[in-house]
């Protein structure tokens, strides 16, 4: 059987905070261990989903891509870094002390800018001078054998090959206004198509891209199983559908 739905990038972010936190993983670790949720606007979904808090999540972002000439305001102030220690959150740790802490299994939480799905690379854009927090973090997530997940949307996927984006960003060359670094990545990627799969069971296959009126970054999705996932499938999207744009 098969169907088809439509997600804005908002309900995207929702549907895949629903599918990480119910991976028996992360199940796991709420019970004994600990999560790191970074910050990032897909993050900020996982955020409400782990602890069952409404937050404004706006104020748990770091970097973020708005139109240029967008108005409005954004100062809200910070949230503090999510670390679940046996599913409570621990307010003494952050992003990089808990590392220190950190065992082999636990689980470190980060978003990506791009995406190149087929091969399994991520990348993250990078502002800060030391690497922001993959600088301060990967070495510690590859030595103490750390779960890397890395919750994001199709609409992050690319047409060019990561690893050469990065390189070429890295040449020398007169610049105008910033560029930002892009760190390629490989990690558990975990987008819509992992989250169905997870939440009910169904193959979902992205079918077009984009729209407009709110659907901008939009993504559209073939669903494929037995009567009962395709379902179960769309009564799951529309159950997501009418998230609120994260503005």
């Amino acid at each position: 059987m098969k169907a088809e739905v439509v997600l804005t990038v908002s309900e995207s972010k929702r549907l895949i905070a629903k599918g990480v936190a119910s991976l028996p993983f992360i199940q796991e670790k709420m019970q004994q261990g600990i999560i790191v949720v970074t910050s990032g606007s897909t993050n900020a979904y996982l955020y409400e989903e782990l602890t069952g808090q409404s937050i404004d999540k706006r104020a748990y972002l770091t970097g973020r891509t708005t139109p240029a000439k967008a108005k409005g305001s954004w100062s809200v102030e910070p949230i503090a870094d999510l670390v679940l220690v046996n599913g409570q959150p621990d307010p003494e740790l952050n992003r990089f002390t808990a590392l220190e802490r950190m065992q082999q299994g636990d689980v470190y939480v980060k978003g990506a800018n791009a995406l190149n799905y087929g091969v399994g690379v991520a990348g993250i854009s990078i502002g800060h001078p030391t690497g922001g927090t993959i600088g301060g973090a990967i070495g510690s997530i590859i030595a103490k054998k750390l779960r890397f997940l890395i919750p994001a949307g199709l609409e992050k996927e690319v047409p060019f090959d990561i690893a050469e984006a990065s390189a070429l960003i890295a040449e020398p060359d007169e610049r105008q206004g910033q560029i930002h670094a892009l760190w390629p990545v490989s990690g558990l990627i975990f987008t819509e198509l992992e989250a169905l799969e997870e939440l009910v069971g169904v193959e979902a296959y992205p079918v077009a891209a984009g729209g407009i009126a709110g659907a901008e970054g939009g993504l559209r999705l073939l669903l494929v199983g037995t009567p009962e996932t395709v379902r179960a499938g769309v009564e799951l999207v529309e159950s997501i559908q009418g998230e609120p744009a994260l503005a």
